[in-house]
Order: C-alpha cells, then structure tokens, then sequence
C-alpha cells in the first residue's frame, strides 16, 4: 500500500472531521457520553490520530485524557480509581491516551505490577466497563 499524499489524507479526512462534529452536536444536546480509548506501542500514530479527532471538535466537549505515570498516592488507591475523575459528563467527548488496560501489558512486562495485581486487574476490568456501560457510557 502507498502513502496517501498529504492533500490526499486530508480530502479523506474532511468528510469524517465533519460527521464527528455532528456526533458531538448530537450528544451535547443527548446529554450522552463517549469515552474513545486508544491503545498502541509508542510511535504506533496514537497521539497523530487523537489529534485529527480533537482538532475539529469543540475543546470544551472533547478532552484528550495522557495519565502520567502513577504518583505515590495513586499507587495505593484501587487501580481503576486514578481514571474515574476523568470519565466523560454529559454531552462531552474524551479520548483516552492509553488507559487502564497498562496494567495488564506495560505494567506487568516492566515489572511495575505484581501477578497479584494483574490477577485483580483480568478479574475486575471486564466488571468495571460493564459498569461504565450499564451507566451509558
């Protein structure tokens, strides 16, 4: 496959920049929230793509949410709490720049989480999203 040239990439780009300021007219006046979370290893074009989907949308309805590494506090809280300051209200956008699914991969590959952790994290996840989605998210 080539590369789409630049005026290329942006003719392709335009049409979908305008149905996603659509979407987020419609869920401010739903009162709906989107959480968009974005996974990839480093240079994988993460940040380019967060980037072509903030840029047209309104900063106050869309957010791009880049956790730092966990301070010494947060490393005592329950894993999930450090992300949920950070879910959408109604009406708003947020793109996660990676997420909580860390634990499960860098965290544990690096060493900075013990099995126990990545243990509780497998059996809590998939009942902390069902939760956000329970909840409309």
């Amino acid at each position: 496959m080539k590369p789409l040239k630049r005026k290329e990439y942006e003719d392709l780009l335009e049409p979908l920049q305008v149905e996603l300021a659509a979407m987020s007219r419609w869920l401010r006046h739903a009162g709906k929230r989107l959480l968009v979370i974005f996974e990839g290893r480093d240079t994988a074009g993460k940040g380019g793509t967060i980037g072509a989907i903030a840029d047209r949308l309104n900063p106050r309805l869309c957010r791009v949410v880049a956790l730092p590494k966990p301070s010494e506090r947060e490393d005592t809280q329950w894993y999930f709490q450090r992300y949920v300051p950070h879910l959408p209200a109604g009406g708003e956008i947020v793109l996660f720049d990676r997420s909580w699914y860390n634990r499960a991969g860098v965290e544990k590959v690096m060493g900075f989480a013990t099995d126990a952790q990545v243990k509780a994290f497998l059996k809590q996840a998939p009942v902390f999203e069902q939760q956000l989605v329970d909840d409309g998210i």
